[in-house]
Parts: structure tokens; sequence; C-alpha cells
């Protein structure tokens, strides 16, 4: 067994739970790459290793604490970039939170008490702040990184209190930032939250970190104006926002423009053939939608990754209303080693449908899907809407339906790994 000290970071999106039932799947998966656009650079920028994504999630750990939190404090400075140009329904609000200790390593995951309590701190951190533990506190270069301190904590499952700090906003360190810009129309001039603490630190040290945040910076500039206009008009509001000497030719032909214009064509076309047929058939009316989903599949069973394909076939059935032969497919995608199953089923425990979120667990409990064993852990204690209750036929001649017991039962097959 591999241990090692490490700073464990998570983060995710307020309200992603909430906004996912009101966007549709291709609105969805546009927020998911803009955030991983935006938030992945940064922490391999500051030497990070994005352990797993999770849906809105990240897991990332380093071997310094102070380039941890530089790292949050980063994050925020370059979503508030990207928020001032983004309209309010695509903006990204980020929770960051920061622990350390001695984990338990393996080639794709982490374990162990210190992951559990960075979690938990994720959890009562709030958006736009970075949040640390008293052990991140003691180990991290104090003369890099102001902090203050928040209070102590029980946190769920975890003995004793903690005591929980967080990086205070500027101003403290005001620098340009990477790629300066001027407030847009009708916003008011301000400076980022953290007065590019994180972000000056990276650009300072120049070579490949410093041109990873340059492209960074531009990334966050581009896809917030992106999701405010389109095609034209973006390029053009692009253009004119950015330094006369980002103007022309090197928008065009550098790398950096290169960037932004791959990062329009990714979020603006939404996925392949197969996912678009798949959002037709979701949006189709239920009389209409044989013919395509025969045009779905064809395309789909032409694929050939088979984790790709079941994961597909997946939301294909989750598009026909089919959530138990999604699950199904999932599992099965699991198995040829697709990770976008494995988001998809640690999502689907959180389903309103209380048949839904067991068949999850029951899955998850099958494969011994470490990834997901925070949220059958939450479901397990908590439960969710509908347990218990008898509300229609199916209940009344199969039982009623306890999503909590099917999490309690799919935690007992971990044990006996």
């Amino acid at each position: 067994m591999k241990t090692a000290n490490l700073a464990i970071v998570f983060t995710d999106i307020k309200g992603f739970t909430e906004r996912t039932s009101r966007q549709t799947h291709e609105e969805n998966q546009r927020l998911l790459r803009t955030h991983h656009e935006l938030l992945a650079p940064l922490f391999t920028a500051f030497g990070g290793r994005i352990v797993k994504s999770i849906g809105d999630a990240f897991l990332v750990t380093f071997e310094s604490p102070t380039q941890a939190v530089l790292s949050g404090v980063a994050i925020q400075d370059r979503l508030w970039e990207y928020n001032r140009t983004a309209p309010e329904s695509e903006q990204l609000h980020v929770r960051v939170a920061v622990n350390v200790g001695e984990v338990r390593v393996e080639d794709k995951d982490v374990f162990g008490e210190p992951v559990n309590i960075a979690s938990r701190v994720e959890g009562i951190a709030e958006p736009g702040e970075v949040f640390f533990t008293e052990a991140v506190y003691l180990s991290m270069n104090k003369a890099e990184v102001p902090s203050q301190e928040v209070g102590a904590y029980e946190l769920k499952g975890i003995p004793g209190k903690i005591r929980v700090f967080r990086v205070p906003k500027g101003p403290y360190r005001m620098e340009a930032p990477v790629v300066p810009l001027p407030a847009p129309v009708g916003v008011p001039p301000a400076g980022p939250p953290f007065a590019n603490l994180g972000l000056a630190r990276v650009a300072e040290a120049g070579g490949s970190a410093g041109a990873v945040l340059a492209a960074a910076g531009q990334r966050a500039a581009a896809l917030g104006g992106q999701a405010k206009s389109a095609g034209g008009q973006f390029l053009s509001g692009l253009r004119s926002r950015l330094p006369p000497s980002w103007a022309g030719p090197r928008l065009a032909l550098g790398l950096g423009g290169f960037a932004v214009v791959l990062g329009v064509a990714v979020v603006m076309f939404g996925g392949g053939p197969e996912t678009r047929a798949i959002t037709r058939v979701r949006d189709a009316a239920p009389a209409a939608r044989g013919p395509l989903v025969q045009e779905a599949r064809k395309l789909i069973e032409a694929e050939k990754d088979l984790g790709r394909r079941h994961y597909l076939l997946g939301q294909l059935e989750e598009a026909r209303g089919e959530l138990s032969d999604a699950v199904d497919s999932y599992t099965d995608a699991v198995r040829a080693g697709s990770s976008h199953a494995e988001d998809r089923l640690t999502d689907l425990l959180e389903h309103e449908e209380c048949r839904v979120r067991s068949r999850a667990a029951r899955a998850v409990g099958e494969l011994r899907l470490q990834s997901a064993r925070g949220e059958l852990e939450d479901l397990a204690e908590d439960g969710g809407p509908g347990d218990g209750e008898k509300s229609n036929l199916l209940d009344r001649v199969l039982g009623a339906c306890d999503s909590r017991k099917a999490a309690k039962g799919a935690l007992e097959r971990f044990k006996k790994d």
C-alpha cells in the first residue's frame, strides 16, 4: 500500500444539481466543458494532479499546501474574469476547500480521512471563497498567503471539531491581470477578489507555466463573451477587449487564438452526431421518437470504443425516459472503462425518483465504485424523496421503495473487499 502526505483540494459549482434540472443535456455538457476549460489549466500550473472530475466537482492533489491554496485563489480570480462578461445563467460560482494529511494513493484515486475532511469542508465553504483546515494553516507558508479564521466546525463522520480558515479577499497585492481587459459596457470597474495573488505568482514564473496562465486568461474572457453572444459578434467583441498586441493575426494564428477558436467550436456545436441524435430524441414528443431512436442507435452502434458506446446507450435510454435501462448501460460502460459513466451513476444517486436512486446504488455497490462512496454514504444516512412511500401502482405491487436501505446494502458490498 502506497501512502503520501498530500494537500487535497475539492471544488464544486454552487447550485449545480438544481441547474441540471432546468437545463437540456447539451446545455449541461456545455457548462461542464467551460468549467473544465477554466479550472484544469490552473491546477496544472500550480503543480496539481487532477485525480478525478465527477460532474461539477474536482478532486486534486498537491505536494505543496501553499501551492494548493494559491491555486484556489487563482481559480476564483479567473472565474471573476469569466463571470463579468457571461450572462447570469452561464456564470460559474465555485467553492474551494483544502486539507492536508497522509492518504492512501492508488493509480486513479486517493483515500483516507484527510480526503473525507476536505470533502466536508467543501460542503461548508461559500461560493467564491477558499476554505482550508488548520492542518493546512500550520503547514503552508503564511508569508505567501494571508489567512483568517472562520471558526471550529463539527463535520459529519469526523471526530472532534475542525478549525477552518479562509483566504481573505483583497486588496493586498494589486497586480495587473495576465491579460488586462477593460470593464465591459455597463459593468463598473472592479478588481479581482483576490487581487491576482495566485495568478501573478505563476505569471512571474514565466516559461511554460506563464504560457498556460496566459492561455487560461484568454479562455476566461473568450468563454464569458461567447456565452453572451455568438459567431462574428463574439470574435469582434473579443478583439475589441484584448490589448493591441493580441489583436489581428496573433489572435487568428497564435496558440492563444487557436485555443479560443477551438473552445468556441466545441461549445457552440455541443458534441458529435451521436450526442445531437440523442438530443433530438429527448426533445421530440414521445409518439414521434421511434424513428429518431433508431437513427441514434445506429450511430451509437458504429462507435468502436466499447465504454463510450455503452455510455451513449445509457444517454439514449435516459432521453427515452427509461432510467432503469440507462443504469444497466452505464454499469456496462463502467466495466469497459468509461469515467463518464462513473460520473453519471454517481449523479443518479441524487435523482428525485426513489427507484432510480436505488437502482443506481445497487449498481455502484456491484461495481465497488470508490469514486461514488461519499455520495453513497450520504444517501445511506439521509435517504431521499419518496423513501417509504407507496405513491404509484408499482410501489403497491413491489412494496415501498427505500433508497436509503439500497445504499446501506451497497456499502456492505464495499466491506467485502
